[in-house]
């Protein structure tokens, strides 16, 4: 997605060198002063979003700094374009508002301008504003075999935090996860309640997780589908043969039709990744020469060369 850059800085009015407690006092300050409910100022809606969008980047260890990566250069209008690996492996997105800490700050700053009632999440609650934890996301790489029989994986996830001084510090988090089985990469598996803790004794979000399959060394995955590059010798794909190859679900013997040419693609319907419906699984022919390492190889191969009239680069015109 592609976001306006702004200067986060400017917007909250604090130095580019200010710690996590500066930036939340500035934040109170501004979001007193803006809250459309309380505010008289004619900009008090846009400025409180800004308000809201600035301390959601500045107080999260992992988008400052990609934030800061980006050089002094800032205008209008540029594309928010995070550095490579941004985000791997860690949690880095949140789906809700402001950063505030812990629950007590955030009833305390709420009480603050609206006073004490009754509600529930996401209300002013006799113990204070009550609000949902927010939903953090993170990738996760699995083996492609879980996405055939389903499994449950330990997980170490490295999550930012910040320190009292305002600098980025990681702690590793270890979860288990159910994976289930026809799951496809890119897909996301939703953990209740793992994310943010809620504020003022609410409802934690919830951790996404997006798949990413670790690379295999036989099979490249395209959605559903998967694909195979399979050997052949020379006189198989010229007489045609029978021939086994490897699929995740065990050993098949495939046709390899007569004449068949390098980069031929063969389809075993349904062989693909589980679902409604399975992919496919494909095989691309390749033709491995043997060498000519042996007198009689050697023999051979002159033979050919002499009473074989072939030649492969016809095609070239030259």
């Amino acid at each position: 997605m592609t976001v306006e850059f702004k200067d986060y800085y400017k917007i909250l009015g604090v130095a580019r060198d200010a710690s996590a407690a500066d930036i939340k006092k500035a934040y109170r300050k501004l979001a007193r002063k803006f809250h459309p409910d309380v505010s008289k100022e004619k900009d008090a809606e846009v400025r409180f979003k800004e308000i809201n969008e600035a301390n959601e980047v500045l107080q999260d260890a992992e988008k400052r700094a990609a934030y800061d990566q980006l050089g002094p250069d800032w205008q209008q209008g540029q594309s928010f374009r995070p550095p490579p690996g941004w985000g791997q492996g860690t949690t880095f997105r949140r789906t809700n508002s402001s950063d505030f800490g812990d629950s007590s700050d955030f009833s305390e700053f709420f009480s603050s301008l609206f006073g004490r009632s009754r509600g529930g999440m996401g209300s002013r609650g006799s113990e204070g504003f009550r609000g949902r934890g927010q939903d953090h996301e993170a990738r996760v790489k699995i083996d492609l075999d879980d996405s055939f029989t389903g499994a449950t994986r330990s997980v170490s996830l490295r999550v930012p935090e910040l320190d009292d001084q305002g600098g980025r510090r990681d702690r590793m988090r270890e979860l288990q996860v159910r994976i289930p089985k026809g799951i496809r990469e890119g897909q996301r598996i939703r953990l209740a309640g793992q994310g943010g803790p809620g504020f003022g004794g609410g409802q934690a979000g919830d951790l996404l997780l997006e798949v990413e399959f670790a690379p295999h060394r036989l099979y490249r995955v395209d959605g559903r589908d998967l694909h195979l590059t399979l050997p052949v010798a020379p006189w198989e794909a010229a007489l045609g043969a029978t021939v086994k190859a490897p699929t995740p679900t065990g050993v098949v013997e495939v046709s390899v039709p007569k004449g068949s040419q390098p980069g031929r693609k063969l389809r075993l319907k349904g062989r693909g990744l589980p679902g409604e419906p399975p992919g496919d699984f494909y095989l691309t022919i390749e033709i491995v020469a043997p060498p000519a390492d042996t007198p009689r190889a050697r023999e051979l191969y002159e033979a050919m060369a002499r009473d074989v009239a072939f030649d492969p680069r016809r095609a070239l015109g030259v």
